[in-house]
């Protein structure tokens, strides 16, 4: 798909997953692979209009959120949001970036991109290893005019710490009473089958080269590296294909100011036309920063890409956060980020 602009592989991948130039003047973070491919595009046209740029290492919400607890970047990016209590005890303030959706990805011969369906219950089912091969009568009850083959399922899932985990099994905890009860939801799991690979990059070579396999990633990353996507059962039994539209659907009663740090999960919501595994994806940055000046450089960063973005979020099938939530994050920035005299290190403009 020539939407996405930005290829990754598995092999280099620290190469592959950071962007960084030659200029003193540069913004560093770290985390969420499932944002990877917009904060690129981001990043090379707020390069040209700014000449700033972005260092960001691309290696998952848990090193994300390490490495600013560490205090080693400027900002840390999670898709999986730090709870209230967590916010407070590291001094940290969350907003949301941006949404996407998460899909499944199968490597199966004669099986073309939306041809198969899924959902969650068989999901579940395969990724406990409950259902071990691809004719399992489960799997062809949703897929009757598919030539299934007697072909064992290769699971391919994250090793690391990983908001895309957290996400996925937030979603399958809630379709799935043996999911919820022996997996659990969090952004490391013991997995009960499969291989693991890092990042959405990896999961996404992995099932790329791996006839048989199934995997999950953000959708940017099937398209990008051409994968076969699933359509999905929803929560409203509607058959529905992961679109921007699909996403936007499941997104469109999110209530933002519900939670700390704007944090709401969108798995699973109601709606005929929603996506069932949409997420947001978030930005941590401390209250009162180390270097103010650098936090204000982070923060005009987002700023612009808020302003200036939402073409190219929906160009690689993101959906651009709500005008009324940027408000909202616009609002955050000037009241709860200081520097050592009190004063807000960056108000937004527009």
């Amino acid at each position: 798909m020539n939407k996405i602009l930005y290829a990754t592989a598995a092999a280099g991948f620290m190469l592959a997953a950071t962007l960084s130039t030659a200029s003193a003047a540069e913004i560093s973070g770290a985390g969420a692979t499932f944002p990877y491919p917009i904060y690129a595009k981001w990043a090379d046209a707020y390069k040209k209009a700014t000449n700033i740029g972005l260092n960001y290492q691309s290696i998952g919400s848990g090193g994300g959120i390490k490495q600013i607890k560490a205090k080693t970047v400027t900002f840390g990016a999670s898709d999986a949001p730090l709870s209230g209590k967590d916010l407070k005890k590291y001094g940290l303030v969350q907003f949301p970036m941006v949404m996407g959706g998460i899909v499944p990805v199968v490597h199966l011969a004669g099986v073309k991109p939306g041809e198969m369906v899924l959902d969650g219950s068989t999901i579940a089912n395969i990724f406990q290893d409950k259902i071990k091969k691809w004719n399992d009568p489960a799997i062809k009850k949703l897929n009757p005019g598919l030539n299934l083959p007697n072909q064992a399922i290769a699971v391919v899932h994250r090793s690391d710490g990983s908001g895309t985990t957290f996400n996925f099994s937030y979603y399958l905890s809630s379709v799935s009473k043996s999911w919820k009860s022996d997996v659990g939801v969090a952004k490391s799991l013991q997995w009960p089958a499969g291989i693991g690979a890092k990042g959405n990059e990896g999961v996404a070579n992995n099932v790329s080269n791996t006839n048989g396999s199934i995997g999950y990633v953000e959708y940017a990353y099937a398209l990008q590296n051409k994968l076969t996507f699933t359509r999905m059962r929803n929560k409203d039994g509607m058959l529905v294909s992961p679109t921007a539209e699909a996403f936007k659907a499941a997104a469109a009663n999110a209530d933002w100011k519900s939670k700390p740090g704007y944090g709401v999960i969108l798995a699973n919501q109601p709606g005929a036309a929603s996506w069932p595994m949409t997420a947001a994806t978030w930005i941590l940055v401390y209250k009162k920063p180390v270097d103010p000046a650098a936090t204000a450089q982070a923060l005009k960063f987002f700023a612009w890409s808020y302003a200036n973005g939402k073409k190219m979020a929906e160009g690689l099938d993101y959906v651009p956060m709500p005008d009324s939530v940027v408000k909202a994050v616009r609002k955050t920035w000037a009241t709860e980020i200081h520097n050592g005299n009190g004063q807000p290190v960056f108000t937004a403009s527009n």
